[in-house]
């Protein structure tokens, strides 16, 4: 998939701010529901992918039960051609 770098600004109170169209370009519809690739929201939060997946494994208890699901392998085969990419 690809992966590009965000340009993240911080307020006065250190909390970063992205512009909207950043993140509106990182939302997919999938299955009718707008969701977002673990990937894109690690790079959001600035943390690796392997670890974001295991902090919510973690705290699974601290998310509603439709917070996150796996694609169909034609789900992600259809995202790859969306993108553009082979990988």
């Amino acid at each position: 998939m690809i992966h590009k770098s965000i340009k993240m600004t911080e307020d006065k109170n250190n909390a970063i701010m992205l512009p909207d169209e950043v993140v509106m370009t990182k939302i997919f519809i999938i299955r009718e529901q707008k969701v977002m690739i673990d990937r894109d929201l690690a790079e959001l939060y600035g943390v690796l992918t392997g670890n974001l997946n295991k902090a919510v494994k973690r705290n699974i208890k601290r998310f509603p039960e439709d917070f996150m699901f796996q694609l169909t392998k034609e789900e992600f085969d259809n995202l790859k051609f969306q993108f553009g990419t082979s990988s």
